[in-house]
């Protein structure tokens, strides 16, 4: 008898611990349901004012309409991506605090794999937006009006010609470094903190030649201060139709090589609330302001149908670019 009175001892504490799960759960559910309850934040891992921040922005305004709570931007700089990617994998898993990942996010961990975040299982991958090629630009005043111009310089006079990225694995680093491999020519690399330090460079003089992203470009080569050679991505770019691909350029058909972006979010975010965050930036991209301004800026809006097709998406990139670093023999070194 005094054992099963033992035994019956613990049933109030089993209660009130089964009660309290489900206060929590009802809690959590609550919680979900009236998401968001407070600011949502933003981080982008670009230096404001850059063709990446302003499209940020201007998504983060939309969407915050919709949600019915302000979308802060905040903008992370440093290390090609890898600061912020680092803090937004630490944070919980809510809803609340967002990030721009990216393609570079990949390279960066396939680069570095020390790197403290991994970019597949460290995120919950909420929706892509869509894409952005690069753009192969000179100075305006620059003698070389082709990319078989440039070339031609570089075979006469190795390691003279210089291209300007915003980090070691940057977009514009992968770029450049599969140009000069496709060439066989040896191109130097010069890396800047940000992507928004490419062009400047450009006009002043210290760099040959660089690979912001279309929407950074297209407003510079419209004003004149640089020229545009190629593009990387796979068909021509309607904005500049008169501008070859990088693969027409050379005679290939391996070299396109868009950006792409997306909302990301640390790993673990309640399946409603990614809905929620998936439905608003579908609205945002279908407000007739934000499309005109990506496509004007030459990005292609191309959103992914549910997380877990963005999840296959970042899979098969990752196999994508471990392929092309290592052809390329690009590393850190």
């Amino acid at each position: 008898m005094r054992r099963i009175a033992r035994r019956l001892a613990w049933l109030p504490g089993l209660a009130v611990a089964i009660g309290t799960t489900g206060v929590a759960s009802a809690a959590a559910a609550s919680s979900e349901a009236g998401y968001p309850a407070r600011p949502v934040h933003l981080i982008v891992p670009y230096a404001a004012g850059g063709g990446p921040d302003i499209q940020a922005r201007k998504l983060a305004e939309v969407v915050s309409r919709d949600l019915g709570q302000p979308v802060v931007v905040e903008n992370k700089v440093g290390a090609g991506g890898i600061l912020a990617a680092e803090f937004v994998a630490k944070q919980p898993a809510d809803g609340y605090t967002l990030m721009i990942g990216a393609s570079t996010h990949l390279v960066q961990k396939l680069m570095q794999p020390s790197v403290r975040f991994d970019p597949a299982r460290d995120f919950t991958h909420i929706i892509r937006t869509g894409f952005s090629p690069q753009v192969m630009l000179v100075k305006s005043t620059s003698p070389y009006q082709s990319v078989a111009d440039l070339v031609a310089a570089a075979r006469k006079s190795p390691g003279k010609l210089n291209y300007a990225s915003g980090g070691i694995g940057s977009a514009a680093h992968l770029s450049g470094a599969a140009l000069a491999s496709a060439a066989t020519i040896d191109l130097v690399h010069v890396p800047y903190k940000g992507s928004v330090e490419v062009v400047p460079a450009l006009i002043r003089g210290d760099a040959t030649l660089g690979f912001p992203i279309a929407s950074t470009a297209i407003p510079q080569i419209e004003n004149g201060k640089v020229r545009a050679l190629a593009v990387t991505s796979a068909s021509r770019l309607p904005g500049l139709p008169q501008v070859p691909t990088l693969n027409e350029a050379l005679g290939r058909n391996d070299l396109a090589l868009d950006s792409w972006f997306g909302i990301w979010a640390p790993a673990g975010v309640p399946k409603p609330v990614v809905a929620r965050l998936q439905a608003a930036v579908i609205k945002a991209l279908n407000d007739p302001g934000t499309r005109d301004m990506f496509q004007k800026a030459g990005s292609v809006i191309d959103p992914t149908p549910s997380q877990e097709a963005f999840d296959r998406f970042v899979a098969d990139e990752m196999v994508k670019y471990r392929r092309i670093i290592e052809s390329n023999h690009i590393s850190l070194q």
